[in-house]
């Protein structure tokens, strides 16, 4: 310092030093303003979001108010209009199957919410092999619940009841979201909750923006969510396309298993 500053007047020093210490307080504001915006960008996520309402931390405590929901489920990647059918087709391993996923005209009360039942059948050869009877709810904010699920399997030429069968409030079961109301990249939630039957499924939102080509049609603007189970070694994509809902379903880590949308009737 003395070597470059020696021939300068005390009055240039000083107002070096004046002009140098005005520049460090600017550095330190822009630091704490830097500092600002990335805790902006970790800040909690929005109130009525999924990743809110339905964190996937542990242990799993969903922000669930019966005085939040609503009759009618019509979020627009996942409508579940009574009286509708979606009918997909499919290859799980080595075998096709034919899944006839309907939206029932009846209601079942859960934690004191009214939610919908979806009947869903899947067929190999003509024959059922499997029946689920969902149970589903939409809160204000558009986020559709998964309240539970009756599932039978194929035994012995019978359904019998499986035994990751559960239902929100019993046992220890908890309710989650199966879709958002106001996805965006990155949201990542807890769809189910039932530690006795393995039934732990999360998901998390890829893009806004997918396409993909059906025998139903193409689909573009479609939502993509990655799903998985901290107890299965398996990853599956689902594609929800706007105004349609569920169009495609793939198993992208683990066994071989895709289905896609054929067509959608109504009653």
């Amino acid at each position: 310092m003395a070597s470059r500053f020696g021939r300068g007047s005390i009055q240039g020093i000083v107002a070096l030093l004046a002009v140098g210490f005005i520049a460090l307080l600017a550095s330190g504001c822009g630091s704490s303003s830097g500092g600002t915006s990335a805790n902006a960008s970790s800040a909690s996520p929005a109130a009525g979001s999924a990743p809110s309402l339905a964190p996937i931390e542990k242990p799993y405590k969903p922000k669930f108010d019966q005085a939040n929901f609503v009759g009618t489920i019509d979020n627009k990647y996942w409508p579940l209009k009574p009286g509708t059918t979606f009918h997909y087709k499919g290859v799980k391993g080595t075998q096709h199957q034919i899944d006839n996923e309907t939206v029932t005209h009846q209601t079942k009360q859960i934690l004191g919410v009214s939610s919908t039942v979806v009947r869903d059948t899947v067929l190999a050869h003509g024959i059922p092999i499997e029946r689920t009877f969902d149970w589903y709810a939409q809160d204000k904010y558009g986020n559709v619940w998964y309240m539970g699920e009756n599932s039978l399997e194929g035994k012995h030429g019978h359904l019998t009841r499986a035994s990751d069968s559960w239902e929100a409030g019993v046992n220890g079961g908890k309710p989650g979201i199966i879709l958002p109301g106001n996805p965006q990249p990155g949201d990542a939630y807890r769809q189910e909750y039932y530690p006795p039957g393995q039934a732990l499924d999360e998901a998390r939102v890829l893009s806004l923006d997918g396409q993909t080509t059906v025998p139903a049609g193409h689909f573009t603007g479609v939502l993509v969510t990655s799903e998985r189970s901290p107890l299965e070694p398996q990853t599956e994509q689902k594609y929800y396309a706007p105004g349609t809902g569920d169009v495609k379903e793939k198993v992208v880590k683990g066994h071989h298993e895709v289905f896609t949308l054929v067509s959608v009737t109504h009653q």
